[in-house]
């Protein structure tokens, strides 16, 4: 500030400076003994243009000094704002934490009085029930005892007993270390599984080792004696297969609820080696995977991954392997904090790229959200070019004896579902006003209905063939033989009327089910014998009935 005023001194005083200069200028003239070609006008306007000049510039000067001041008053104001709401958040949170270890061991001293009560009003005779109750609760540790959901997805101690609303037979399985059992009984009661799967994790907290019942489950998972390629049309083995990957996802969320100390008895370095064993097993089975066919849908690969992630293992492999896997998994909901588990959230760039690159834009995007890289991979430009390349018609690689149509028809179809996977991804994300849906229904309206006018001509120009007479009457041949007229009808009814769906193989389509949770999705077709199941991916890209 100093500086600035010396300046603007020194510059104040440049008038008084020519006057004087003037003056001596002036004397000199009186005194000089030849003519001088030099004029006084020309100095003075040559020191007038000097003065304006640094005038001109000093202002601009000082109009900068202004504008970088403010803007670092208005950069410590947003500094202190953000301060603040991470100190309150912060607080708010800590708040919350606090209340939820208030009421769990408020839950515990509750429970404690009720049990210490029961035993003194007890009769010496107890009951075997009774007994085998208290001992159960004795041998529980309050380690146990969930900080979070104490009322939502781990039930409170009852008498001391982990209380199982709905099922109390899964209880009992996982008291008896019963793996196969297990199986079973999730596969009877599909059609509830989501509320099945809500008890599975406290129903785990009564087992005697969680960690190797879940092991023991994944018994099984390959079968010596299917191919990988029968695998895929094998419904039961499909749906072991889900349910050992949520029974891996429900020990996860056990493990969440314990004391670090509980989790490292829990997990201890056997299970971590037999869990390393099976994992090694599995390993090479994936090699023979087709990561174009599985369509970021692959179950071996999500039962990997979700292996080395709920038993801590994955630092025994090599994380470029892990990398290459997540495409294999990108349609399923898991995959974002499958990632985070196993240490992979930097490579997500990488990842998105490979799936641009093999034309799943909608999985590039969800990645993208649930990374945050949208300012990295603009949305709205990755859906426009995935109908880009969805619009276009690729090379025909049919006969030469195909109508030519037929190439128009698949782009058409090609268009259809992915316009409605992109309005569908649109609604998921918000990005209505980025990317508005209108135009888009209106394409999809207008391929519709063209597709319902070529069915309609397809229809009207095939050729109906005359039925014969049975009563022989004009000139149409005598219906000698009943049974082939029988036949006849019946091919032409089989040709009109398709079998129904229930009549194709593994084509059931999993049950109507109002209880699954946000996070679970239709990802799966499941087979009568293991039903609706958890653990879906991203199905936007798969086919839309209508």
């Amino acid at each position: 500030m100093e500086d600035t005023q010396s300046v603007a001194t020194l510059m104040d005083s440049t008038t008084s400076k020519i006057q004087q200069l003037q003056k001596a200028f002036a004397e000199l003239e009186s005194h000089r003994a030849v003519t001088l070609n030099l004029k006084w006008k020309q100095l003075e306007e040559h020191f007038h243009g000097l003065e304006k000049s640094l005038k001109r510039r000093f202002t601009e000067l000082e109009d900068q000094e202004k504008e970088f001041e403010t803007k670092i008053v208005q950069s410590k104001k947003i500094l202190e704002n953000r301060q603040a709401a991470v100190i309150s958040s912060e607080k708010a949170s800590l708040e919350s934490l606090q209340e939820k270890r208030d009421a769990a061991v408020s839950a515990i001293t509750i429970a404690m009085e009720k049990h210490t009560k029961s035993n003194c009003m007890e009769p010496a005779g107890a009951t075997p029930e009774v007994q085998g109750e208290s001992s159960m609760f004795d041998a529980k540790p309050l380690d146990y005892i969930p900080l979070e959901n104490t009322e939502d997805t781990m039930k409170p101690f009852k008498n001391g007993v982990v209380e199982v609303k709905c099922y109390p037979d899964l209880v009992k399985l996982c008291q008896d270390m019963d793996s196969e059992g297990l199986h079973k009984f999730i596969s009877d009661n599909r059609k509830n599984l989501a509320a099945v799967r809500e008890e599975i994790p406290s129903a785990l907290r009564t087992a005697v080792d969680p960690a190797c019942l879940v092991l023991d489950s994944l018994k099984g998972f390959y079968p010596s004696e299917v191919s990988i390629s029968d695998a895929k049309k094998d419904a039961n083995l499909l749906g072991l297969r889900r349910t050992c990957i949520m029974l891996m996802e429900c020990l996860s969320i056990l493990l969440t609820t314990l004391e670090l100390d509980s989790v490292s008895s829990l997990i201890s370095a056997s299970v971590k080696g037999r869990a390393k064993a099976i994992a090694e097993e599995w390993k090479p089975k994936l090699d023979e995977l087709d990561i174009d066919a599985n369509n970021g849908n692959s179950l071996e690969a999500h039962a990997f991954l979700q292996l080395l992630a709920t038993f801590g293992i994955n630092s025994n492999f090599n994380q470029e392997d892990l990398y290459k896997l997540i495409p294999m998994v990108s349609r399923r909901r898991q995959t974002a904090d499958l990632c985070r588990s196993l240490g992979l959230s930097e490579r997500m760039p990488g990842v998105i790229d490979v799936l641009v690159n093999n034309g799943r834009h909608i999985d590039a995007v969800n990645l993208a959200f649930a990374f945050e890289l949208t300012d990295k991979f603009s949305p709205v430009s990755l859906l426009k070019s995935y109908l880009n390349e969805a619009s276009k018609v690729s090379s025909p690689v049919k006969s030469g004896n195909a109508p030519p149509t037929t190439a128009q028809n698949d782009v058409n179809e090609k268009q259809l579902t992915a316009l409605k996977a992109v309005i569908k991804c649109i609604e998921d994300h918000k990005l209505e006003a980025q990317y508005p849906v209108d135009p888009l229904q209106n394409r999809i309206h207008q391929l519709e209905k063209e597709k319902a006018d070529k069915k309609r001509a397809t229809e009207v120009a095939k050729p109906q063939p005359k039925r014969p007479r049975a009563n022989c009457v004009g000139n149409g041949a005598r219906a000698t033989n009943v049974a082939s007229d029988k036949n006849f009808y019946a091919s032409r009814m089989t040709d009109r009327y398709p079998q129904y769906i229930y009549d194709r193989p593994y084509a059931y389509p999993g049950p109507a089910d109002t209880h699954v949770p946000s996070f679970l999705g239709t990802a799966y077709n499941f087979p009568p014998g293991h039903g609706n199941f958890f653990g879906n991916g991203y199905h936007y890209q798969a086919t839309y009935l209508h």
